[in-house]
């Protein structure tokens, strides 16, 4: 294991939890925890999938993440 930190591996980390969000299946639960379930998933994958669409760069020490939050076509 390398000591060296690399912000593209934290990039694929992230994607590869959203996609793990996206698959996961819904546990034995009804009611209120049940959507309180689902809306964690929602977030966790919109969390995720955000970082894994960064475009990460570190520089002196500065680890920097772009994400460009503008609709398609602008």
């Amino acid at each position: 294991m390398s000591n060296v930190f690399d912000p593209q591996d934290m990039i694929l980390r992230f994607r590869e939890r959203a996609e793990a969000v996206k698959r996961r299946g819904l546990p034995p639960v009804e009611g209120p925890e049940r959507l309180r379930f689902i809306e964690a998933a929602r977030l966790d994958f919109q969390d995720y999938a955000m970082l894994g669409d960064a475009v990460a760069t570190l520089e002196d020490g500065i680890l920097r993440l772009e994400i460009d939050l503008r609709p398609p076509n602008s």
